[in-house]
């Protein structure tokens, strides 16, 4: 009997071809699945990679009077209950903490910021809108904008304030981060205002992230721009001035009519009893903004950014980029390691730094690190220290392996074409460019143990030239061709080879 087999039926998925185009958001580590990972315990791990307040949250601050326990308890009472869709108390503590005449009725609450972007997006963009974002910056503008259908288009954080009325007119959207994520920079109030009459009047929405200002220049907030302009919305987030990253808190501005039309379209009961409770307590510390809880934290930020900002400067390939803010984007291009491996190698240690290669046209060539303290700056500048010292030595045992290889099949290179040439001499042999013997610790070479940059001593061999002598490199080379590259053919060498030049 002949069986006729039927055509497979083909399924596809009933989505979006906006959703189903959709790449994940990347964000920074998560401690408990780099301790996993590398075996190290959670308390052991310092995570450089969130950038939240280094001061702690109010709970652990020794000059709040809020009692985080009275506050659960407070908030485990309505445990029974729906919460009041309004959210009328968290609003009106919203609009106290900003000041600036703004009322409860400007205040949407959210979720965290992630959500209150996703409402905008929401309900604005229309499938093939155009939106501008400024980069590189927080990936969830992009994110959230192309899961209903826009297009966007990205211009440098340094040629925003000059966008084109022609693009403008054609944008839904811009978006901007102030204080920017990751770069640091601040953009004035001014500036800003000047640029939120123009997107009015091009009918562009201005969205300004302001979720990291209170740890750097509230002054130059405009969110009391916002609660009088239709097309100016700011987002502002409880997560990281409080640092609170575990509870999703957050609130947005916009003018008395836009603010009530995204309350009837934001998600029924957003916040639960616990976030809404614990956010209210926070924003009625006294003094808003200017609490003395949040002008210590900037004090802390600005005298411990500059104190990073210092040791990294004198890292040899580390270039820290000026920062208003608490954490500074460093470029690593100039080192032989990119931010990928740096931010592994730093994991093994325990320390969790921010690679930036998933921010737009960052590449491989930044991290970006988070300002904590003082104790926990220096941890993390010697781990520094400890990878690098690391990374040198196996680079000299490869190098070692490569030119031996090269020797014995005869394709040795010219000596002369080390990218450091000539580092010491005209003529000089860059055979042995990684120093096998390193660190050999004999002054006789002009050698010396110099103040490591990231604390302690370390051997430096900047002024030593024996091992780039060509007669020296060549007897090296000759007995490790000989004898292979034992630790002790490593002495051997040392002593017939070296010596007799010191």
């Amino acid at each position: 009997m002949c069986m006729i087999k039927l055509p497979e039926k083909i399924y596809t998925l009933p989505l979006r071809n906006s959703i189903l185009n959709l790449a994940p958001c990347v964000h920074g580590g998560l401690v408990r699945k780099n301790a996993q990972k590398y075996d190290i315990l959670e308390s052991e791990i310092l995570d450089f990679s969130a950038n939240i307040n280094p001061l702690g949250n109010p709970f652990e601050y020794s000059g709040s009077c809020l009692d985080l326990q009275q506050i659960m308890q407070k908030a485990l009472e309505r445990i029974n209950q729906y919460p009041d869709n309004q959210y009328q108390e968290f609003r009106d503590a919203a609009a106290r903490f900003l000041g600036m005449r703004i009322q409860s009725g400007n205040i949407i609450p959210g979720n965290g910021s992630s959500e209150i972007i996703r409402l905008v997006a929401e309900c604005i963009i229309e499938n093939g809108d155009m939106v501008i974002i400024s980069q590189p910056t927080f990936d969830e503008y992009e994110q959230q904008c192309r899961m209903f259908g826009a297009h966007p288009l990205h211009i440098r954080d340094s040629e925003i304030l000059n966008v084109s009325d022609e693009l403008l007119k054609k944008s839904k959207i811009l978006f901007l981060c102030n204080p920017n994520n990751p770069t640091g920079t601040l953009v004035s109030r001014s500036d800003l205002k000047i640029l939120a009459q123009r997107c009015a009047e091009n009918k562009t929405i201005f969205f300004v992230d302001e979720a990291f200002i209170e740890l750097s220049d509230p002054a130059q907030s405009i969110a009391d721009v916002a609660a009088t302009n239709d097309y100016v919305f700011v987002l502002r987030s409880l997560t990281k001035s409080f640092a609170i990253p575990g509870v999703r808190i957050g609130f947005g501005v916009a003018s008395l009519k836009m603010a009530e039309l995204l309350n009837n379209a934001r998600l029924t009961w957003n916040l639960g009893v616990i976030p809404e409770t614990l956010g209210t307590s926070l924003l009625n510390m006294d003094g808003g903004y200017n609490s003395k809880y949040l002008i210590d934290s900037r004090k802390l930020i600005q005298k411990e950014r500059q104190y990073l900002f210092e040791l990294f400067s004198r890292i040899r390939g580390f270039e820290a980029k000026p920062s208003s803010v608490n954490y500074i984007l460093v470029d690593v291009s100039d080192m032989l390691m990119d931010s990928v491996e740096l931010t592994y190698r730093l994991a093994t240690h325990g320390i969790l730094i921010r690679d930036c290669s998933s921010f737009y046209s960052l590449g491989k060539d930044y991290i970006r690190v988070a300002v904590r303290t003082r104790t926990e700056n220096d941890s993390l500048v010697k781990s520094i220290g400890k990878v690098l010292t690391e990374w040198g030595k196996e680079q000299a045992e490869e190098k070692l392996k490569e030119a031996l290889k090269a020797a014995s099949e005869g394709t040795l290179a010219s000596r002369n074409t080390c990218e450091y040439y000539p580092c010491h001499f005209e003529g000089q042999d860059c055979t042995f460019c990684f120093c096998p013997f390193y660190p050999c610790e004999d002054k006789r070479t002009g050698g010396k143990c110099i103040e490591r940059s990231t604390g302690g001593r370390v051997w430096s061999c900047a002024d030593c030239d024996v091992i780039h002598k060509p007669e020296v490199s060549q007897k090296i080379l000759d007995i490790f061709m000989e004898k292979g590259s034992t630790e002790e053919n490593l002495k051997e060498a040392w002593k017939r080879a070296v010596e007799p030049f010191l």
